[in-house]
Formats: structure tokens, C-alpha cells, sequence
């Protein structure tokens, strides 16, 4: 990413993809980047795919003290945002979504489990499920800030999902990924039993030079 003006662009062009993907409508859903002990996130009360490179809210990364200039609000989910990179200094990108197959699915208290390989790829060996936690407080903040300590994808309950990375196309591939999932989980309910990639088989797709390599192109972004 580069400094500055580079990191609101890629943000706002990765605003307008998360938007025309279905992963969030109207003003739902946030994200953001960081830039040493910069982070840059999206304003409150905006729709990801309608800011402008001049409407991302600075703020250090260190104390939470906004120093852009625009005079708006950072998202109400500041603090789940912040956890995430004072937890992981790996990671540079956040992205909270709707998706609505997620919602769907994990409102039932069913997991979201690997049945294809891009699943073991981008998001791991599996995804684990948060209960429901009112959204925006410290509460949620300190639950995500656990549990993103071992994984980069969380579903959150009646809520939606959380997804990071070392850059934000590797954050957005997992988010794309979790809703592609969870969409082959409830259509393969609908005809039968789903089946479930076993630890083995999730290993042997873990282990491929091709998978390892596809990861790595996606952090050399």
C-alpha cells in the first residue's frame, strides 16, 4: 500500500467492490487500513461504495485520537477496528460485512465448515462462530480481539462477519470467500446432506504447492 493518498484510494475502490459484491447495503458495514501507527477507516453513517478518497477518518493507531481534517466521525465499530491491529501487528487491513448468506446460516448457530478448496485457502481450517454480542461496544472489541488473535476470519452471530489481512485485497478475498461459503452450505441443505471436508482432506488441500502459492501472491500485493 502506499502512503497517504494511495491507501484512501485503494480504500475507496475497495468500498465499491465490497458494495457491488452484496456484502453489506445502505450504510452497513466498515472498514479500514493501516500505514505504520496510521490507520485510516471509513466514516460513520456512509455507504462503503458512496466515500470519497477525501472522507476516509484518520486517527493514530496508538491513542485512538482522530487527526483528519474532514471533521467526520469514525465508524461506531472504532474499537473492535483497533483491537484488531493492536492484537496482530500483521495485520493492515479490516473489513466488517453483512453478507446476507452469512447472517443467514449463522443465525441458526451452524458453523460455517470448508467443502471446497478455496475455503482452506483464503479463510483457514475453519471459521469460528462469536454468539451474538451487541454490536459497537468494548464487550465485542475484547471477545474479537481473542479469538482474531488465532484466526484472520470471524462470524459474528445476527450480525455478520470480520475479516483481516496484510493488505485489503487478502481481506477482502476471505470476505468474498466466507459469503461464497456459506452460499454452497444453504443451497447443498436444500438438496441434501452437506459434506464436509474431513481434517485429512483439509490437510492435503493445506499442503498443496499451489495453494501455497496463491496465499503468497495475495500477501505480495
Amino acid at each position: 500500500m502506499l502512503v497517504n493518498q494511495g491507501i484512501k484510494k485503494e480504500l475507496t475502490l475497495y468500498g465499491k467492490k465490497i458494495a457491488e459484491k452484496g456484502l453489506v447495503v445502505a450504510g452497513g458495514g466498515n472498514i479500514s487500513a493501516r500505514e505504520g501507527d496510521i490507520i485510516y477507516l471509513s466514516p460513520s453513517g456512509f455507504a462503503l461504495d458512496e466515500i470519497n478518497e477525501d472522507q476516509w477518518v484518520k486517527m493514530e493507531l496508538a491513542t485512538g485520537k482522530v487527526i483528519n481534517s474532514n471533521k467526520l466521525k469514525p465508524t461506531c465499530e472504532i474499537k473492535m477496528h483497533l483491537m484488531c491491529y493492536r492484537v496482530r501487528g500483521d495485520i493492515r487491513a479490516v473489513i466488517h460485512t453483512h453478507p446476507p448468506y452469512v447472517i443467514g446460516v449463522i443465525s441458526t448457530g451452524t458453523k460455517i465448515k470448508p467443502m471446497f478448496p478455496d475455503y482452506v485457502t483464503c479463510l483457514g481450517k475453519e471459521v469460528p462462530l462469536l454468539p451474538y454480542i451487541i454490536p459497537s461496544g468494548e464487550k465485542l472489541a475484547e471477545v474479537v480481539g481473542k479469538v482474531i488473535s488465532k484466526y484472520n476470519v470471524i462470524s459474528l452471530k445476527n450480525h455478520g462477519a470480520l475479516t483481516v489481512g496484510g493488505n485489503l485485497k487478502e481481506a477482502f478475498y476471505r470476505s468474498i470467500v466466507l459469503e461464497e461459503a456459506a452460499k454452497i452450505l444453504f443451497i447443498s441443505k436444500t438438496v441434501g446432506t452437506p459434506a464436509i471436508l474431513t481434517p485429512y482432506e483439509v490437510k492435503e488441500i493445506d499442503d498443496l504447492t499451489a495453494e501455497a502459492y496463491r496465499r503468497r501472491l495475495l500477501k505480495d500485493v
